[in-house]
């Protein structure tokens, strides 16, 4: 029986389809990458924001339009929201919620009648990370969020704090690792709550694995600022946890950052970066801010745009405000019209694009051990131009033949100039 696995939204979605991928697996079915080809196609959908559910319900439709034989399951936040509307859906054969998620494999099997395929699909040693193209892969190590900033309909849909046991997380890294995966990133809807609910936390997780794996790359995914420990820092000593975090500030007003239901002032977001760039040489930060958040005034967005520009990061992701029923914010008074999120959006684009570039700038003529990846783009004089990532998160690009193939290899590389979306570099010795 053939697997299609499609999902929308964040890392956590990633990972928790790479747990079915492989699960499916077990069973005896094989993972593939063509809808057409599935006989059960598993959507993960998301409901960050409004446009995410639109996108989930248009996903589920496409799906079901490209292969309208196929069984269709599906799950995720969209879904947990909406979960009458989304059943009803043309072509839905399943629903699973959330909460259920993780006995997805187990109820589509039985709920589906696709428990009797006795034979194993895959050769020994292939992984459905693999199958779908990946050198990389996303560990979910906690589930739900104890905190209700008045912006997030994911911690609704998500529900309580669920930590994963430390045993079970290394178990799946090191059966990974044994699979040729070089790189794992650790993910949850609230990272930074891990082990409240078990008696441990997130940086007793990170050094256990450390200890008791032998994998050459650890990141962390998007981690709430106000959570990090004392000597959280000092982590990074160890070159096998990536210099890079992803800290949501979501506002550069205080103002705004109270409104928002945030535990992080500006001036500590301020002071917890300069010590990440003080104990960590090339220290990459990214972040997410929310552009045109209910009342929020023309000081306000200067107070935010000029904190942001003060502070720099290698990479923003931008989110334009919009109204979620079921959030706090959507019954916050002054409302902004879409010209001025639409106008404040702009600007800050153009400002985090600059600050790319500067960071970019900032590390040219050094040299990092780049993870290469499976993507390549053609080019002249038969050659063609692989893509990977620097330890500190940056997209970089190399000319290699195309007799040759560097694939999940992990090579020292000096990075040179800058180009359209990424930084040029050249192998070294």
């Amino acid at each position: 029986m053939y697997i299609y696995l499609k999902t929308l939204g964040c890392r956590l979605n990633e990972a928790e389809l790479e747990t079915w991928a492989q699960a499916f697996q077990k069973a005896g079915h094989q993972i593939t990458r063509e809808v057409k080809q599935a006989h059960v196609v598993i959507i993960n959908s998301c409901a960050v924001t409004a446009d995410a559910s639109r996108k989930s319900r248009q996903l589920i439709r496409r799906v079901h339009r490209d292969n309208p034989s196929a069984k269709l399951v599906i799950s995720g936040c969209y879904v947990s929201l909406n979960e009458d509307e989304a059943a009803q859906l043309l072509g839905v054969d399943l629903v699973i919620s959330n909460k259920n998620k993780d006995q997805l494999v187990e109820q589509t099997l039985t709920a589906l009648n696709l428990e009797t395929m006795p034979a194993m699909s895959t050769e020994p040693g292939e992984t459905s990370l693999f199958s779908r193209g990946r050198q990389r892969a996303f560990i979910k190590v906690q589930d739900g969020c104890r905190y209700r900033c008045t912006f997030c309909i994911v911690t609704v849909a998500r529900g309580e704090e669920i930590s994963r046991p430390v045993e079970t997380i290394i178990s799946e890294i090191n059966s990974l690792h044994q699979q040729g995966v070089n790189e794992f990133i650790l993910t949850g809807v609230h990272l930074g709550g891990y082990g409240s609910d078990i008696e441990s936390n997130l940086t007793d997780l990170i050094k256990e694995i450390l200890e008791k794996t032998k994998i050459p790359r650890l990141r962390l995914g998007s981690l709430e600022p106000w959570e990090l420990p004392e000597g959280f820092f000092n982590l990074f000593e160890n070159p096998r946890l990536m210099p890079h975090l992803h800290l949501p500030l979501q506002s550069g007003s205080d103002s705004v950052l109270r409104r928002m239901a945030r535990r992080c002032k500006t001036e500590e977001f301020s002071a917890m970066v300069k010590q990440a760039r003080q104990q960590v040489k090339h220290f990459n930060v990214t972040t997410d801010i929310i552009v045109g958040f209910p009342g929020e005034t023309e000081q306000e967005w200067q107070d935010s745009f000029n904190f942001i520009k003060q502070t720099g990061f290698g990479h923003i992701h931008i989110f334009t405000y919009s109204s979620r029923e079921g959030t706090k914010a959507a019954t916050l008074p002054s409302q902004l019209t879409n010209e001025v999120k639409k106008q404040r959006s702009k600007q800050l684009h153009e400002l985090a694009e600059s600050m790319k570039q500067q960071f970019s700038k900032e590390n040219l003529n050094q040299q990092f051990a780049v993870l290469w990846e499976g993507h390549k783009q053609d080019i002249e004089d038969n050659q063609h131009l692989v893509f990977g990532y620097t330890p500190n998160y940056l997209r970089v690009a190399c000319k290699v033949s195309n007799a040759n193939s560097i694939e999940n290899k992990i090579i020292n590389s000096e990075l040179l100039s800058i180009a359209d979306g990424h930084v040029n570099c050249a192998f070294k010795e």
